[in-house]
Order: C-alpha cells, then structure tokens, then sequence
C-alpha cells in the first residue's frame, strides 16, 4: 500500500518517463542446513525488488527468487532471477566421508502469469549453480492470493521442485570412495522431481513504506532424493520445513 503524497510522486516520476520503486528487505528463517538434512538452523537472506515509477507493484511469495521483469508478452512476464544455493559442511552434518557442498548464488530465468488478475499466479523459475557445480534447479509453483482489508494479504500454493544430475548428485549422491569412508551405501541418482511442498504466508502492511511478511514452506522430498542415503541416514530426513519472518522497505529514486 503506498500513501497519497508517495502516490503522486510516482505519478509524477512517471510522467516525467524516470524514477524508480526500490524494496529492500531482510529475512530470517528457520530452515534444513542443507537438502535432506534432519537439523535445523537460523540463516538471513537479502532480498531486493526494483521496478520504474510507471509499473504497478504485483502481489509476489515469499520463496520467490530477486528478479526483475524484462519482457510482457500475451500476459506472461519473463525475466532474469537469483537465488541462493546451501551449504553442506559434511563432517560437522554428521556425514564425515562424503563431499561438502560450497554456498552459491544462482542464476537463470522467470516465467510467470496471473491466471486470475491479483487473484492466482503461475511461476517457474529456471536456475543454474554459479560456482560450487550443483547444477540446475527448476521451481515451479501456483499462488492464490486473498487479501483482507487494506492492510493484509494471505497467499497459499502448492510447489514441484526439479533437478538435473549435477544437483542430485552434489546434495545426494554418495562416490564408490564416500561409501567406503561414510559407511553409507554408493548412490548414483539422476535427474527427476526433488520435492513437491506447500508455503503459506501472511503479509502487513505496517506503513506506506514498511511491511511484513511471515512465511512458512514444507517439502516432501521425493524420488531419488528420497531414496538417498543422505536423507536415509540419522542426519537426514524426508520433510523439509522452512519458516521465517521478512521486513521490508520501498522508497522512490527519482532520476
């Protein structure tokens, strides 16, 4: 929600054809620390959202990557979208022998649609590892959005999560070496469906300029992200919960 004076300063920028919308927030959340893993633990996220004077600002989830929209075709926006990569400190996650998994920012492309205007939402976003070789991830998801009052906004959806080889077999995979050292048995997995979850949030809108967003995300990990011994073991685990709380802040940058 933005207030009348904020209001008619966009509508200035976008008369004048310059001037940006810029959110800045922050998030903490509780989640796995790593795929598949049993424990839990506190971890920040950035997030930014950048859009020009003349855009109307659209209703987003909280599990969605830092985009940017590029091109409106026949109703769908594509563009570019960031996300985040885990770690996996093997020896301190209970699997000493097996390979650790670096921290990585990733990289790709968003498609979304609404479906219903500010109503319901399908996105897919296509996201390949930077650095550490875990390859690409594709997720997809559809958001139904209500909001009550001014002020409040409930969003819920289901998500299917996709990987290549590269992934499964970094977060998953077990060499003939690791199983000698681990104990745990050899896993060559390929590429298939990782999960399938349900996220619901609630966002307040504290001021013209302030939110905040609460948020929760459960996975159940599912094919050869299932079967892998790295989820078998005791470290593992097949649900997946992450929760978290978000605040951000919007203000104009008129150029």
């Amino acid at each position: 929600m933005i207030d009348p004076a904020h209001a008619a300063d966009m509508q200035t920028g976008a008369a004048k054809g310059s001037g940006l919308v810029i959110t800045l927030g922050a998030s903490a959340e509780i989640s796995p620390d790593y795929p598949g893993a049993r424990k839990s633990g506190l971890s920040a996220l950035p997030s930014i959202d950048i859009r020009r004077f003349d855009e109307v600002e659209e209703l987003s989830a909280l599990d969605d990557g830092i985009d940017y929209g590029l091109l409106y075709v026949a109703g769908f926006e594509l563009g570019p979208v960031i996300g985040f990569r885990d770690r996996r400190n093997s020896a301190s996650a209970g699997l000493k022998g097996l390979h650790d998994v670096a921290f990585d920012v990733d990289a790709g492309a968003f498609l979304q649609t609404w479906i219903i205007p500010d109503r319901l939402r399908f996105r897919t976003e296509v996201r390949q590892a930077l650095s550490n070789g875990s390859g690409l991830q594709v997720d997809t998801g559809v958001d139904w959005f209500t909001r009550l009052g001014e002020d409040w906004v409930l969003a819920i959806g289901p998500r299917l999560s996709f990987a290549d080889a590269s992934y499964m077999q970094s977060y998953f995979g077990v060499s003939a070496g690791e199983a000698a050292a681990s104990g745990l048995s050899a896993f060559h997995p390929g590429a298939g469906l990782k999960s399938a979850g349900l996220t619901a949030s609630v966002s307040y809108q504290i001021s013209p300029t302030w939110s905040l967003d609460l948020y929760d995300r459960l996975d159940d990990l599912t094919g050869n992200a299932a079967k892998s011994p790295v989820t078998a073991s005791n470290s593992g685990r097949r649900l997946q919960n992450t929760a978290g709380i978000s605040l951000s802040h919007s203000f104009s940058l008129p150029f």
